[in-house]
């Protein structure tokens, strides 16, 4: 491999990316000593060290004899100096390592000279004095020299050189390297080339692409030399990055320390040729004829050329990366190496482009760009079309790099033959388009261009967002303080008068009714008369004024003598009540019993709140959520199932301001966090969601809900490159997820049968699941999104496709969106789902999905449609016939629902909303006064999760059967989970009236009217019960 004429690496154009330094400062390079040479050749006696840079050679050590352990002490110093305007500018200290050569010389003998011969070579690379470091010290591996182009080495160097680098003054000050940016572009190979490109000597495989830097000047970054290698084993990895040096006498030493490149999967790339169906092409490229560079070149940038490489890829996304074929100049005797002045004007051959989408790396925190990218053929108005820039750099450096294009040289050959190398340009301009060629590369920054932010900075913003709500101060004078106040003054007096009791007729008390009536006459008398009377009623007093005002919130003079006498009669009794309470209390020394708390649990609420919600009275559903929060007003999934709630029927606001007060009670609640964002995107208050996103990906990175919902909102905003970054990171997430379950499940099975486990064959697009139409356990936490697998079939080798149905994280999201009633992101992520499976057609999950936001908006035809593609693809599926049911319920086609529920309930599996369907189902019979069968249902609902209403239609069903002490039975339990339902009181009027319990026929008709019974049927059958048993109606 030969280095092209004008190429060398002394002589590479470039631009001051770099602060420039003002005076030139020298590099000290001193090689200390030399370890285990007799590993490079064992009969080794003398050696000496050369020291290069730049193409240039800096000095020879003096001869040294090695040791017998194989070591040599050089203690050679040399230097360079590095300066803007010299050979060495810091634009090339960057990239460019030092360079170390061991040289063996064999002593000359009677008859022959001196011999001296390369043993091996090392380099060092100095970007470190650019970090901020004046002075290294390394131990450089040391490589062997072939003894010939054909011999292989061990790529391990056990040899080695030490040495010392240093500067009298830092070559960049602190603020200067804080401020820049270390960029690194790493060109890999060229992949599905032409088949035109032969593995000629004669022929430079280039790539070349500019880089802004500070001013109007661009940094031209060349690869060349690359390796046309035919079809075989694909290339390894991980693998080594390479010097951009050129070919050197040990090829070992061009590998970077520390520097591989290490591939990864198509899907987790950022450039083009990513999807399913570009997997096998590429797979079959990488195994067929490619050009490799496997080289890495590096430039630091300050802080203006920064703010220019930001600024270009804001206005133009797209960058060009130029390819092309190279001959190199080879002039005959009597010829001349120069080029014509029209050949400079013509194409140069085989010149392609690809496109880079620099973009990614204004998204917050990216730092690095990988991908593979088509290259076409050159167009100079499509690519300034694209990238905005005129002029090909090859066209721009062709006079300086002293190149001549293929077929396009001062030789007899294209003078003669014009139209031929015409015609073979043409040619050319296709083939890359034919062949399907693309460039894998990578760009790297040492710190993102956009800054992400901190844990801490969004924590403290959405502290902003959300400030801390101070405790409520505890109320003085609530209901229950004045009445215990009041306790306290009764049991008081009581003291009080007891002592004066003793104090006339002593401890023994009468035991005789005359002396006791006696006694009492007398302690009247001598309270009145002493004026203790009148103390002890102004005692009481305040404690009377303070339960009028807080516990019966009458603050005002009242209208009538009526309303006053019959409040006074409504206060006279409350007090004596509670002054035998007091009194009771007070003699027996026993704390009086409390009142037995409610029985319906937090759950039970929530069931109750659904069933309202489901019947349409959203009034009694707010109350029960409510009730709820009243509850336990630091319970968090009690907000966010009410603001759930509001988003849906109510108001936006409400709805963030309940997901507010859970993040304020657990800030690190992920569920509320991206509740707290679905609400700010209603609200249009986009800055504020995009807080909330981000916090909750950064709280929880292993989320994939969190990664998905995120991506869905930067969607809203246009920001599809970032949108697409976090698509990207929720696939890997749920990758990641698969394999681990897979790998267990397969583990599993091992144990089972004895066998050894072998690694699963994964998708990385699609990931199969056991049934994707059942929603996952809920929550967003990466524990929480765990899902059982179906398990998959064995095969005698790893298939290419999966066969069971594919859940995408939009599926996995889809469940979280619909419990929180976030129509609008389901919609979103349903349309992702549709376009990811327009192959294949969409799963029933997507139509069951679909169908569910049609019904609540209730466009009913369109869900019908969803519902019957659904029937369609899974027949078998309990929660699509649950749901069909529901539409029927809700057309009022009671036939056909009642159809679908009792096909619901014959499946082995129930469905999820299985309690809902026994409700209607029990309510159908009910209506067809199928009372055995609604009592049968109703029962088994109470079986899966009572509630107020299935005891009611076990209520129902037994009064209209005549069993009317199941049926009491029944609606006291109903009332004693909810004894606010006027349904319940109405049919315990019915009872008590066939009962000929007449005051308590008359009490339960009073709560009947009194909580508003919407059923007219009902109450015109109890009031012509009423009316045939002649009482049950206090107003006759």
């Amino acid at each position: 491999m030969e280095v092209p004429a004008g190429l060398t690496s002394g002589k590479e154009p470039a631009a001051a990316a770099l602060p420039s330094v003002s005076l030139p400062i020298p590099v000290q390079i001193t090689v200390v000593d030399a370890l285990n040479l007799r590993a490079l050749k064992s009969n080794v006696l003398f050696t000496l060290v050369r020291v290069e840079y730049n193409g240039a050679v800096l000095g020879d050590s003096p001869k040294t004899h090695v040791l017998p352990d194989g070591s040599a002490e050089y203690d050679f110093s040399t230097s360079f100096e590095c300066s803007p305007d010299g050979p060495n500018s810091l634009d090339v200290l960057v990239q460019k390592p030092l360079l170390l050569t061991v040289l063996n010389v064999v002593p000359k003998e009677k008859k022959k000279p001196e011999k001296i011969t390369p043993l091996g070579q090392a380099v060092v690379d100095l970007l470190p004095l650019l970090q901020g470091v004046r002075s290294l010290k390394v131990f450089a591996p040391l490589y062997a020299v072939p003894a010939s182009p054909s011999e292989m080495l061990h790529p391990e160097a056990t040899s080695g050189l030490e040495v010392m680098v240093s500067t009298k003054e830092l070559l960049l000050s602190a603020t200067q390297f804080s401020s820049g940016n270390l960029l690194s572009i790493t060109l890999e190979a060229a992949y599905s080339v032409p088949e035109a490109f032969t593995t000629d000597a004669q022929q430079n495989y280039m790539a070349c692409l500019q880089i802004p830097a500070a001013g109007e000047k661009e940094l031209p970054l060349l690869f060349k030399n690359g390796i046309l290698k035919a079809g075989g084993d694909k290339e390894p990895l991980p693998r080594p990055k390479i010097w951009p040096l050129g070919p050197i006498l040990a090829p070992g030493a061009l590998n970077i320390p520390d520097s591989f490149i290490v591939g990864g999967r198509y899907e987790d790339e950022d450039g083009e040729l990513t999807k399913r169906e570009d997997r096998e092409f590429r797979m079959q490229a990488e195994s067929t004829k490619r050009i490799v560079w496997d080289t890495e070149r590096r430039c630091f940038l300050d802080a203006a050329a920064v703010a220019v490489l930001q600024k270009r890829i804001a206005e133009c996304r797209y960058w060009p990366v130029e390819l092309c074929r190279m001959s190199m100049a080879s002039a005959g005797k009597g010829k001349t190496n120069k080029i014509d002045k029209g050949d400079e004007d013509k194409q140069i051959a085989f010149h392609g482009v690809a496109y880079v989408n620099m973009a990614h790396l204004l998204c917050p925190g990216v730092k690095q760009i990988r991908g593979a990218f088509r290259v076409f053929n050159y167009e100079e108005s499509e690519v300034f079309e694209k990238t905005k820039i005129q002029h090909s750099i090859f066209q721009d450096l062709r006079s300086q790099l002293s190149l001549v294009k293929e077929g396009l040289g001062n030789s007899p050959v294209s003078k003669a033959a014009p139209n031929k190398a015409q015609k073979e340009e043409k040619e050319c301009s296709v083939m890359y388009s034919e062949a399907g060629t693309f460039l894998v590369m990578e760009i790297k920054l040492d710190r993102p261009l956009v800054p992400k932010r901190l844990r801490e900075e969004l924590i403290r913003r959405v502290k902003e967002l959300i400030p801390p709500r101070p405790a409520l101060q505890p109320r003085t004078e609530g209901a229950r303080k004045v009445v215990e106040d009041y306790h306290k003054r009764v049991t008081s007096v009581a003291v009080n008068i007891l002592r004066e009791y003793h104090k006339l007729f002593g401890k023994q008390q009468a035991m005789d009714h005359e002396t006791l009536e006696e006694q009492k006459r007398q302690l009247n008398y001598e309270l009145n008369t002493s004026g203790k009377y009148f103390a002890f009623k102004e005692q009481l007093k305040y404690s009377v004024v303070k339960i009028v005002r807080e516990k019966y919130l009458k603050t005002t003079a009242f209208e009538t003598k009526e309303q006053l006498q019959a409040f006074l009669s409504e206060l006279y009794v409350y007090l004596v009540d509670h002054m035998h309470i007091a009194l009771n209390k007070f003699l027996s020394g026993e704390d009086v019993s409390p009142a037995p708390p409610s029985c319906a649990t937090m759950e039970q609420l929530w069931l109750f709140a659904r069933e309202a919600e489901a019947n349409k009275d959203l009034k009694l559903a707010s109350l029960f959520y409510k009730q709820r929060i009243a509850r336990d007003q630091r319970s968090i999934q009690s907000w966010v199932d009410y603001g759930a709630f509001c988003l849906l029927y109510e108001d936006a606001t409400k709805a963030q301001e309940c997901f507010q007060q859970a993040v304020s009670l657990d800030p690190q609640n992920i569920q509320s966090l991206l509740l707290c964002g679905i609400a700010a995107v209603k609200l249009q208050h986009y800055k504020e969601a995009e807080i909330f996103f981000e916090d909750a990906c950064c709280l929880e990175p292993s989320s994939i809900i969190a990664w998905t919902l995120s991506g869905l909102f930067y969607e809203t905003q246009n920001n599809y490159i970032q949108a697409e970054r976090n698509f990207r990171e929720a696939k890997k997430l749920l990758r990641a997820q698969f394999e681990e379950e897979e790998q267990g499940r397969i583990l599993e099975a091992a144990e089972g049968e004895g066998k050894k486990p072998s690694s699963p064959s994964i998708d990385p697009e699609k990931i199969p699941v056991g049934s994707a139409d059942k929603p996952p356990v809920e929550g967003v936490t990466s524990k929480e999104e765990a899902t059982a697998l179906q398990e998959a079939p064995e095969a005698p080798h790893p298939a290419p496709e999966p066969q069971p149905p594919p859940c995408t994280i939009f599926m996995k999201t889809v469940p979280f969106l619909m419990k929180f009633n976030a129509i609008r992101f389901v919609h979103k992520a349903l349309a992702h789902e549709l376009l990811l499976s327009l192959q294949g057609g969409p799963t029933c999950a997507y139509y069951l999905a679909l169908a569910w936001t049609y019904m609540l908006q209730e466009d009913f035809p369109r869900c019908e449609e969803c519902l019957c593609e659904a029937i369609r693809i899974d027949p078998v599926n309990p929660n699509v016939w649950a749901q069909k049911g529901h539409l029927c319920y809700l057309q009022k086609d009671l036939v056909n629902a009642k159809d679908c529920y009792e096909r619901v309930i014959s499946f082995v599996e129930d469905a999820v909303d299985l309690h809902f369907v026994y409700l209607r189902l029990g309510s159908i019979y009910l209506e067809e006064k199928e009372y055995g069968r609604a009592k049968q249902i109703y029962l088994l609902a109470c079986d899966n999760s009572a509630s107020c209403l299935t005891w009611l239609g076990v209520g129902i069903a037994c009064y209209r059967l005549e069993e009317m002490l199941e049926a009491e039975d029944a609606l006291s339990e109903a009332n004693a989970l909810n004894n606010t339902n006027a349904e319940v009181w109405g049919y315990l009027a019915l009872i008590c009236l066939q009962g000929g319990r007449q005051l308590e026929a008359e009490q339960c008709y009073k709560y009947t009217v009194k909580l508003g019974l919407q059923n007219e049927a009902l109450l015109r059958e109890i009031r012509a019960a009423q009316h045939h048993f002649g009482f049950g109606d206090p107003s006759l």
